[in-house]
This record gives C-alpha cells, structure tokens and sequence, in this order.
C-alpha cells in the first residue's frame, strides 16, 4: 500500500544531469521520486542509485516525443498514486545541426522544439488531471537564460554571442507556456515557474559549463517545493528573477 500522504514527484529526463540531482534532492526531501527516462536500462540504474540511498525512487519509462509513452506514464501515476504532487519538465535536447536563423538546418530545429516544447506541453497536458487531485501541486519547466527575450536583445549580455534558434526560441515557447498556464491555473492551487539553471556543466553542453550540477538544480529543486503562500508565474535562477 502506498502511504496516501506521501508527496510524489515525476521528473522528465532524470536518469542524469540535473534531473537526476532534482531527483535525488526532492526524494532527500522526502518525497516519493518517479524517474522518467526514454531508455529503461539508464532509467532503472539512475533509480536504484537512489534506492540504494535509502530514498523511495521508481523509474517510469517516458519518452516526451512519443506520445503513447506519455499517456502510458500518465494511466501508471494515476493507478498507483491517484495524484500527482510535482511535475518536473526537465528533459531537453539539443542537435548540432541548429544555429544562427540564417544557416541552421530547419529539421533540427523541428527536432529540438519536439522534445523541448511540445513534449513538455504533451507532457503537462496528460498530468494535469492527477496535478489538479492534489492539494499543492508544482509545476517546474526547466528553461534557460537563453531562452530570454531580453537577454538575447541585449548586447551586453553574457547569451549575445549564444544564436541558436532552435534551442532559444524552444526556451522561449516554454517560458511562455509557464506564463499562460499559471494564469490559466491561478486559482487551482498550482504553482507553475521557469527556471534557469544557468551555465551547468552537464553532457548537453560537453560538460563545458561553469556551475556544477548541484548549482544548477538549485532553482529547479526550490521551486519545486514552494510553500502555498508563494506567488505562480515566475523566471528565476539560483541567483534571482530572470528578465523574459
């Protein structure tokens, strides 16, 4: 039997990078941690790691560009728990084909809005039902500062140089579904926000980043257990409100 009062937590993409300390952390925090993952073998590793630690971790296998896996995570989160307390859209990709708008290959940046925008949109539409059962539900849409509008407006900014349109202007639809479905759920008792995890060394960018992992999921791991006071709709880091 499963504990009734238990918080339970699904992250996209967690088998490793950030999504895998989000999980660790929230299932330090005491809640039950659900490991999504597109490959079972990593995804079943990552989740005894964490059993392993003495933290209640399952992994569930979604792949966020295939809908029958989403809609099949979703009927196993609902069977097993009736509800779902956190929602994490951390899975993201990028593909070396993008680039500037004059020169990156169009089917690339088809590819990286799949994953990064509609798989995260897919995804929050299928557990919006079980995210609405309880009675403090997050949601988090991990983002990017190069996803900001005026970031990348600015030329004094750290990102000026960074023109992948693919990958940006993925960020920047997720950040505007984080603005319209906190308006949209404002009275639901959910709390949705983007965070910017910053410039993280991770497998995503060759592990060239400059923050360690644990930097990186700070935010992410914060906004996840925002208390119910707290205010919907925002774009932070570790370090403060992001301009959108």
């Amino acid at each position: 039997m499963q504990d009734a009062s238990k918080r339970v937590a699904l992250i996209t993409g967690a088998n490793k990078g950030i999504g895998f300390e989000v999980a660790r952390s929230l299932g330090e925090a005491g809640l039950t941690v659900l490991l999504g993952a597109r490959d079972a073998g990593r995804g079943e590793e990552a989740a005894k790691k964490l059993r392993d630690q003495g933290f209640d971790a399952r992994f569930l296998h979604i792949d966020v560009a295939q809908s029958e896996t989403i809609k099949a995570a979703a009927a196993t989160i609902g069977a097993e728990f009736k509800r779902l307390d956190v929602l994490v859209n951390n899975a993201g990709i990028i593909d070396r084909a993008d680039g500037p708008p004059s020169t990156a290959d169009v089917g690339a940046v088809r590819r990286v809005f799949e994953t990064n925008f509609f798989g995260a949109l897919e995804v929050t539409q299928a557990m919006l039902p079980l995210l609405k059962a309880s009675s403090a539900g997050r949601i988090v849409n991990v983002s990017s500062g190069l996803g900001s509008l005026a970031l990348n407006a600015d030329p004094a900014s750290p990102f000026a140089a960074f023109k992948i349109i693919g990958y940006n202007a993925s960020k920047a639809a997720l950040n505007m579904l984080t603005v319209q479905l906190a308006y949209e759920l404002r009275d639901a008792g959910i709390k949705v926000h983007s965070a910017d995890p910053g410039y993280t060394a991770t497998d995503l960018n060759g592990n060239s980043g400059t923050q360690t992992i644990e930097e990186g999921a700070r935010e992410t791991i914060r906004l996840a257990l925002l208390p119910a006071d707290a205010p919907t709709g925002g774009y932070s880091s570790k370090d403060g409100p992001v301009p959108w």
